[in-house]
């Protein structure tokens, strides 16, 4: 039988499951789910999250993501399924959460060694240590920056689908590149913990995928592209910094030879990761479509095409075949 795997990278925990798939037979055939407090103490979180002082700031350690997705894939690799047998695996994670490499850390996520653990490996590819989730409030006033550079919250909510919210990632990069300027400089990719994690599993850069990216204040709603307003408005030479666009069903890459010496898994597809929210939703298209408040500010707002439009999108049949 085919096996599929799929991640959720959650704030308090990472999920695997995977799907057996013979001829019309697909049945459930693993799933597990670690706790980052109990599994990964070491990096000192409560749910998840490293407390703050101020209440506000919201982070977690980046490293620890990837200590979680080692874990799994040594238990996958230990329970007694075929591995050879994966033919893809993609995943979803939470929302808005923001991941900083070095320029070095892009090149690395092709050289990492799998005679080490993966979690040291990755420290060394950041150019921040830690990454803003989404339960951070701490960026009102680059929010109001944002807003008023662009035109107020009815031209940021008509680009991005939404106005501006403390938690979405163009504050929180208005934040890092304002008050941390040389750890920005040192910046040379900006990814979301779903596109980080494909990378990861890749180990090459994976894009991200239009559902997750509308989650941002950064991408333009109806053209599905970075939006040179917005990026202007967030920080300095930010295009570069950030990944391409692509369809959710895109392919990554093949799973990296990291993972395939280090738990003799196959050369299995990666597909491009979306976010917990969009996995959950499934919506249809028509459902999606529909006039949608954005702002709970200004009810009145309303457009015809919202950022949900762009988690109900479908692959071509046969596209991982």
């Amino acid at each position: 039988m085919t096996l599929y795997i799929g991640f959720d990278s959650s704030t308090q925990s990472l999920t695997a499951v995977v799907i057996a798939v013979g001829g019309r037979d697909r049945r459930i055939v693993f799933e597990r789910t670690l706790q980052f407090d109990e599994v990964v103490p070491q990096y000192m979180t409560r749910r998840g999250v490293l407390p703050s002082q101020d209440g506000r700031t919201v982070v977690a350690p980046t490293a620890m993501w990837a200590d979680a997705l080692d874990r799994m894939m040594a238990i996958l690799a230990s329970s007694g399924l075929s591995l050879s047998d994966v033919r893809a695996l993609s995943g979803a994670a939470q929302q808005h959460g923001s991941v900083y490499l070095s320029q070095a850390g892009i090149a690395g996520l092709s050289r990492l060694d799998p005679e080490r653990p993966l979690a040291p490996q990755v420290g060394m590819l950041l150019s921040r240590p830690v990454s803003p989730v989404w339960l951070d409030s701490s960026t009102t006033s680059e929010c109001r920056a944002l807003t008023s550079a662009v035109g107020g919250d009815a031209a940021l909510a008509r680009l991005t689908g939404s106005r501006a919210y403390e938690r979405f990632t163009a504050a929180q990069i208005r934040k890092f590149a304002t008050r941390e300027p040389d750890a920005y400089a040192a910046t040379a990719r900006i990814h979301l913990v779903s596109s980080f994690m494909a990378s990861l599993l890749a180990g090459r850069e994976a894009p991200l995928e239009p559902g997750d990216a509308s989650g941002m204040n950064l991408m333009d709603l109806a053209s599905r592209t970075w939006s040179t307003a917005a990026l202007t408005a967030t920080a300095p030479d930010l295009l570069r910094r950030l990944p391409p666009i692509r369809e959710s069903w895109s392919v990554a890459g093949d799973l990296a030879p990291y993972w395939q010496r280090r738990y003799s898994f196959s050369a299995a597809r990666v597909i491009t990761w979306t976010d917990s929210g969009c996995m959950r939703r499934g919506s249809s298209r028509s459902r999606s479509a529909r006039a949608t408040p954005f702002s709970d500010r200004s009810p009145r707002l309303r457009m015809t095409r919202t950022a949900r439009d762009t988690c109900s999108a479908r692959p071509p049949a046969g596209t991982w075949r």
